[in-house]
């Protein structure tokens, strides 16, 4: 499985941006996605996901009512649309795939996830 993001840039504060993450070499549909990001001197940290379904999203308190985690599984892609961007949401943004199929639980820790994109930087500019 390759994962591809895309949408990063340079936004002022107040602005939004949305950020694309698609998947190529095998199916989706039966995985848990979400993104991590990592800013300068920092550590990485979850920012949102989503279940293999849809149906049911999950986010970082820092986030929680600014920024919307989506898929579409017929174009095997997810969406994480960010509203409301501050200074402090600057970081290098990483789609991941869970590694197990069909799992319900937490889905905040790394180590649960097998497959990283490349990343994509988003910088907000106060």
């Amino acid at each position: 499985v390759q994962l591809q993001a895309s949408g990063g840039g340079l936004v002022q504060a107040g602005g939004s941006l949305r950020l694309s993450c698609a998947a190529s070499g095998r199916t989706l549909n039966s995985y848990v996605m979400g993104w991590f990001r990592q800013a300068p001197g920092k550590e990485r940290e979850f920012v949102a996901a989503i279940s293999w379904s849809g149906d049911s999203t999950y986010y970082a308190d820092s986030v929680k009512g600014r920024f919307t985690i989506s898929r579409d599984n017929a174009k095997n892609t997810v969406y994480l649309q960010m509203n409301g961007l501050k200074p402090e949401d600057t970081a290098v943004y990483y789609c991941v795939r869970l590694r197990r199929p069909y799992y319900s639980g937490t889905y905040d820790s790394s180590r649960q996830y097998d497959y990283w994109g490349q990343g994509t930087l988003v910088t907000v500019s106060s």
